[in-house]
């Protein structure tokens, strides 16, 4: 008698352990390419603090020690509901860095400022830990908005900071002053560098690598000091509370739950990114279980004599760039953390790189925060009045206090922290005048088309019947039926889910349906070749609102010549119009270089390509339609546009 035995079920990548020798590799690039976004941070907080250099050496132990432990709660799991168990490597956020000067400041500075600092840490993340169920529930009050806003003003204080660290050899002689720039402005010109040359993990890595250049070439014509090396001793753990029991002050602890709100919208977007890398389905258990990990970390924080804990995004690049999924990998990487957070030696080489290379260095690295608000806001529908003010007036008051922190002075001293941090000020009124605009009593909203002759609002697009609807947008496409679809979608809370209602529309559409709505639009070549004087009104119109670059009269004979064979290689190919957005060319090399490609496209990929366009199409319409029913701000920003 013969068994059979079932196959035995693969391992899940994620799950997956390397072998010892390749799993030691591994989680050793994982470190380095953390590294220097880890150390960065409790330096600058020791030097904004005015702390000794024997305490920063602690500072930075106490990082990476529970940095290793954060990162193995994260990616092993603590029980069944700590813990995504995804390849998340945990670091200290960037986020907290001028919050928790301001509190420490304020509280006195140096490490009896660092009391309050904890207490605030220790509260916040208690309340991350207990609230991270109900996180999602919170998201709709952190939209784009408000989240690119304060990136924005973390990364543009910051940079204050960072400039701070530059002049700090000129502070007592000017002359000073010209070698530290010269090392700041090397350190960050090596930084630039090693990323417009290398790709890859190099390039994860580029900001360690200007560190290490900086402090090399200060170290060799003798302005640093390494002598707390060897004074540091061989091992050595954090105790807790090393400096003292933790105090605790309200607007801290309010400054400090305000980050952790916004490092919870990081973390869920990282554990998105994450799960797409390695093939995962994220669920609302998996965000609620890595926000457990944060909120229990960042209290693990406070108690070790360290700061607020987030997963770190370039180490979800490196997960992408190495394709190895496994989860067991950070798992080691948090280990080898361990292991150099008990090793004070390592810990006082780091301490003794010089200010105005740190100052280089956490310059590009605070701007890049900065840049990512930007990209952030790049979201936001700024034809809504309501989402510049919020911007324009956080921004602006966040400035305020930073280029003249005297200004906290003049207030009681229970407000002199909301005062005294353009950061805690900037993002407490972003989220109070989002509450204000959005969630608070009965939303106008914008006028975003134009109806019976006169501007109307959202809500009163939200109450239009079906035909009056399709009366207001029918524009956006040459067929009705995408527009009568969207409407079904109401009610739209806002400007920008109206614009996506109709994309969506066409993005679910059946392929037939996606054929037939592009047959219904002019080919490009028509638009582009067609005499003015001899084109029908529809084509005219369409001409006079398209690129300049493009216009019939400066195209050659051999440009006429090129576009009108590709068009019709074009249309044997795929057997439609070569739908193409006249607001996203610059020059016919652009027309004639994207046309080749996708006449060489599969028609599978084709048809997704030319629907994509159709979305262009209808964006930029929609636009036209905000602007024509809010002309005087319209005009406003055109003025702007013309400049550049």
């Amino acid at each position: 008698m013969t068994t059979t035995t079932a196959p035995a079920r693969p391992v899940d990548p994620v799950d997956a352990v390397p072998p010892l020798p390749k799993l030691t590799v591994l989680g050793v690039q994982h470190v380095l390419a953390f590294y220097a976004g880890a150390v960065i941070v409790p330096l600058v907080i020791s030097q904004g603090l005015g702390l000794s250099q024997q305490d920063t050496i602690h500072l930075i132990n106490a990082d990476l020690f529970t940095c290793g432990i954060a990162s193995i709660i994260q990616s092993a799991g603590l029980g069944r509901r700590i813990g995504v168990r995804l390849p998340l490597l945990q670091g200290v956020t960037f986020t907290a860095v001028s919050p928790i000067i301001a509190i420490g400041l304020a509280s006195g500075g140096g490490t009896q400022g660092l009391a309050a600092v904890y207490g605030s840490i220790i509260i916040a993340g208690l309340v991350t830990f207990f609230g991270a169920p109900y996180f999602a529930r919170l998201l709709k009050y952190f939209p784009p908005v408000v989240t690119g806003t304060l990136l924005t003003v973390m990364g543009t204080t910051l940079i204050g900071v960072a400039a701070g660290d530059v002049v700090r050899w000129g502070e007592s002689d000017p002359a000073a002053m010209v070698p530290g720039l010269l090392y700041a402005l090397g350190t960050l010109a090596v930084i630039v560098l090693v990323q417009r040359v290398f790709k890859g993990f190099l390039a994860t890595i580029s900001v360690l690598i200007g560190l290490v250049f900086g402090t090399g070439v200060a170290a060799v014509l003798g302005h640093t000091d390494f002598s707390g090396v060897a004074s540091a001793a061989p091992v050595g753990v954090t105790s807790p509370f090393f400096f003292g029991w933790p105090a605790f002050s309200l607007t801290g602890v309010i400054s400090m739950i305000i980050v952790m709100a916004i490092t919870a919208v990081e973390t869920t977007g990282d554990v998105f990114a994450t799960g797409e890398v390695v093939g995962r389905r994220i669920t609302p258990r998996h965000i609620a279980a890595a926000l457990r990990a944060d909120g229990l970390s960042t209290t693990l924080g406070g108690v070790l004599n360290s700061f607020p804990y987030t997963c770190f995004a370039q180490n979800v690049g490196l997960v992408r760039l190495t394709r190895v999924k496994s989860r067991w990998v950070v798992t080691a990487a948090g280990v080898i953390m361990i292991i150099l957070g008990v090793l004070p030696k390592a810990g006082a080489i780091v301490a003794a790189i010089p200010a105005p290379v740190l100052g280089g260095a956490s310059l590009a690295m605070f701007a890049n925060v900065a840049v990512v608000g930007i990209q952030t806001l790049g979201k936001v529908d700024m034809h809504d009045n309501r989402n510049a003010v919020i911007v324009s007036t956080s921004i602006g008051l966040a400035m305020l206090v930073t280029l003249q922190p005297t200004i906290a002075q003049a207030v009681p001293a229970w407000l002199q922290i909301l005062f005294g941090s353009g950061v805690t000020l900037g993002s407490i009124v972003a989220i109070v005048l989002n509450l204000l605009f959005f969630h608070v009593g009965r939303q106008k909203g914008p006028d975003v088309a134009v109806a019976h002759g006169r501007p109307v609002r959202l809500d009163e697009v939200n109450a239009m019947s079906k035909e009056e609807f399709v009366a207001a947008f029918g524009g956006l496409f040459p067929v009705t039926w995408p527009v009568a679809r969207a409407w079904e979608d109401r009610p739209f809370e806002s400007t920008e889910e109206l614009r996506e209602a109709f994309q969506q529309v066409v993005l679910s559409a059946g392929p037939d349906e996606q054929r037939a709505l592009i047959d219904s639009y002019h080919d490009i070549a028509e638009l582009v070749l067609t005499d003015p004087e001899e084109a029908t009104a529809d084509v005219r119109a369409l001409q006079e609102t398209g690129s300049l670059a493009l216009a019939g009269d400066r195209l050659d004979d051999r440009d006429r010549t090129e576009i009108a064979a590709l068009s019709q290689a074009y249309r044997d190919k795929h057997g439609m119009p070569w739908v193409v957005s006249l607001a996203n060319l610059a020059s016919r090399d652009q027309l004639v270089g994207d046309g080749w490609h996708r006449v060489a496209s599969s028609p599978a990929r084709e048809l997704v390509t030319a629907v994509a366009e159709v979305g262009h199409i209808a964006d930029a319409r929609f636009d036209a339609l905000v602007a024509d029913a809010n002309p005087i701000r319209s005009a406003w920003a055109r003025k702007f546009e013309q400049l550049s």
